[in-house]
């Protein structure tokens, strides 16, 4: 691990970057606080740190706020080194953020236990954060497809709701359904119809812009999010969509298949609610459906809601 050693005796320093460097760790040295400070902004900077109490240019303590007051995920391990041995001091350096300290004159044996420790709890902490986001994002996607799941891309049709509000923005969804999907299961098994999810969901994925929101919204449905600005012409992009799902391939066990797919499309308006703006994509959808499908159909403007 990366292990920055913040000591202003040369001296001593030496003595700490060579006992850690012999248990392998990556060691950064500053001869004061500016120089450690500095060092902790880059780019993988240490993960550790053993900061003297008394520096010039910034002292350990006042270091040690600063990087306190940081707000992050991955805080720093932080070990005070100090001749301040009094217990005030030490309550002093714990209160304002210090995970241990080390007295001077150190014990090689005691300098490496603590650092053992540093260690242990830093992985630990790394691995909660690993876990949490992993259930984060099991909580949002789709297990089979990927995407976001129907709670995740809701919540965000919410807050882009309210974004066009504020910006004077258009925001148009579609509401995606394969045609004829039932089909699909009865002639080639269920397997290949959960690949044909997968294989479309990759389609769409690969042909909408970085600002464009999928999500799947339960069984063979799929809904888009795409914001815009006033003038421009979302039934392009939505024509463009039906024809590439229409032109393109999916490879099965059952062998390669196509399929084609009918969208509803809507436009929200000041007064559009979550609800209501997929009510008036799902009869657009019924629309597209009944007029042959693999087709996109527009949302009447007087009955979207």
């Amino acid at each position: 691990m990366r292990v920055l050693v913040a000591e202003d005796d040369s001296a001593t320093r030496s003595v700490l970057a060579g006992m850690l460097k012999k248990k392998g760790h990556d060691v950064v040295e500053a001869a004061n606080g500016l120089e450690a400070w500095l060092s902790l902004q880059q780019p993988e900077a240490p993960m550790l740190a053993i900061l003297d109490w008394i520096m010039p240019e910034m002292d350990g303590l006042d270091l040690l706020r600063r990087i306190r007051s940081i707000q992050t995920e991955q805080p720093i391990y932080i070990i005070m080194l100090t001749i301040k041995g009094e217990k005030t001091n030490i309550i002093t350096g714990l209160q304002a953020g210090a995970d241990d300290y080390l007295p001077k004159p150190f014990d090689y044996g005691e300098l490496c236990a603590r650092v053992e420790v540093g260690l242990r709890v830093t992985e630990m902490r790394v691995k909660l954060l690993e876990a949490r986001n992993a259930l984060a994002h099991e909580a949002a996607h789709d297990p089979l497809t990927g995407m976001l799941n129907r709670r995740a891309i809701l919540n965000h049709l919410h807050k882009e709701l309210s974004r066009a509000s504020r910006h004077g923005d258009l925001l148009v969804i579609g509401m995606f359904d394969i045609d004829h999907f039932k089909k699909v299961n009865d002639t080639y098994g269920h397997k290949a119809g959960d690949e044909i999810l997968i294989g479309l969901s990759h389609i769409l994925s690969g042909s909408i812009r970085e600002y464009d929101s999928l999500g799947r919204i339960g069984g063979e449905e799929f809904l888009m999010i795409t914001p815009m600005k006033p003038g421009t012409e979302p039934e392009l992009l939505f024509n463009r969509l039906c024809n590439i799902v229409s032109e393109s391939r999916i490879n099965t066990k059952s062998g390669v298949l196509s399929i084609t797919v009918s969208i509803g499309v809507a436009y929200a308006n000041t007064k559009s609610t979550v609800d209501g703006l997929l009510e008036s994509a799902d009869a657009a959808l019924y629309r597209a459906k009944s007029e042959g499908r693999n087709r996109y159909c527009i949302a009447d403007f007087s009955t979207t809601k």
